[in-house]
Order: structure tokens, then C-alpha cells, then sequence
């Protein structure tokens, strides 16, 4: 066990099970919907940079088209970052470790639950979004929230392991996506070449 391992319970480990146990106990038209969600519910985060980058290119921005061109690999990198820093901390998930009844199956033994996963694959469309385009921005954070919590209540993560996911991948995106706007000229190059209709309409 790594020497950084985190002490789960100390954390947060009433408010998981307070969490969890409102989940079994609340009707079934709450759990499906939130279950749902935590399970399916980043895809909504691909359909929301697809739409920034067609509405980019058609605005014929190049720096916010570059923004928008680079965001799945944002998405990438915060992602490995995250996994690299669950690799450090070994944080075993709450379901395991306090064997807690959850919505959501126990993932096993080494599936390490801190920071989330999916918080910072979520926080990190959000934060490139939020610099690109903020109407499709005002969807994603709040969606980005709802997985956070959403992953506390089918028993997936503690709530101190959404928090640190989100930040992550918010982090991650904010800086890499600004760092993005430098690839603008090489985005009126490509305006150039045969590759035009990914970078602009006419």
C-alpha cells in the first residue's frame, strides 16, 4: 500500500454514508435518473465541445476554433493526470472500505477511488467550454456538478474525491485550453489546405 494512501473515513465518511443512505431510501424516479447520469452522462460532455467547435468554426475565429480542436485532448491530459495522482494515493473506495449497500455495484480491490475520474473528465469539458464558449459553458457546469455529486450517491467515490476531481480536471483544462489559442495560426494555415472544412465553413 502506497505510504500516501488517504484514510477515506476520517475525510468525509459520515457524509458518504449520509449520501448513500438518502440513496437508498429516496423513489425510484430519483435514483434512476441520478444512476443514469453517473453512468451515462459524460457523453453529454462530447456532444457539448462538438457543437463549441462546429459553432467556432463557423464563426470563423481561428484562436477559438484552435480552443475548440484541442479540447478532447484536454479532456485526455486531465484525465491521465488524475489517474496519475490516483495511482500515488491508493485511496480504496468508500464501498470497500466501509462496506457500505450502494446503487452502483463495488468496483474491486486496487480500483482506487481518489480523486474521480469521472469528475475530472466532466470539470475538464466544463473549464474548456467556459473559455470557449460560455453558452454551451452554462450547460456544462452545472451537468459537471451533478456527475461530481452524482458519483457520491451510487456509492462510487466520497465526497472529498469529486471535490479534488473536479478541481483537477478544471485546473488542467483552464490551462491547457488558453495555452491552445497559440495554435491559431497553424488554424488559418489549415484554412488553406485541403484540411478547410475542419477549421472553417467556406
Amino acid at each position: 500500500m502506497s505510504l500516501l494512501a488517504l484514510d477515506g473515513p476520517a475525510v468525509d465518511g459520515n457524509l458518504y454514508t449520509w449520501i448513500t443512505g438518502l440513496a437508498q431510501r429516496a423513489p425510484s424516479w430519483l435514483d434512476g435518473p441520478l444512476t443514469a447520469w453517473s453512468t451515462y452522462g459524460l457523453a453529454l460532455f462530447a456532444v457539448l465541445m462538438v457543437l463549441a467547435w462546429w459553432r467556432a468554426r463557423s464563426a470563423a475565429d481561428p484562436a477559438r476554433t484552435a480552443m475548440t480542436l484541442a479540447a478532447p485532448f484536454v479532456v485526455v491530459a486531465a484525465f491521465l493526470v488524475d489517474t496519475g495522482i490516483k495511482s500515488v494515493f491508493r485511496e480504496q473506495r468508500p464501498c470497500q472500505t466501509l462496506h457500505a449497500v450502494t446503487l452502483e455495484v463495488c468496483p474491486p480491490l486496487g480500483d482506487w477511488s481518489f480523486p474521480s475520474n469521472h469528475a475530472a473528465i466532466a470539470a475538464a469539458a466544463a473549464a474548456a467550454l467556459w473559455v470557449t464558449d460560455r453558452r454551451l459553458a452554462a450547460i456544462a457546469v452545472p451537468a459537471a456538478l451533478l456527475m461530481a455529486f452524482s458519483r457520491v450517491w451510487v456509492g462510487a467515490h466520497y465526497p472529498h474525491d469529486v471535490v479534488l476531481g473536479l478541481a483537477v480536471g478544471a485546473v488542467i483544462a483552464w490551462l491547457l485550453t488558453r495555452a491552445a489559442r497559440r495554435a491559431a495560426p497553424l488554424v488559418q494555415r489549415l484554412g488553406t489546405t485541403p484540411l478547410r472544412p475542419l477549421v472553417a465553413t467556406r
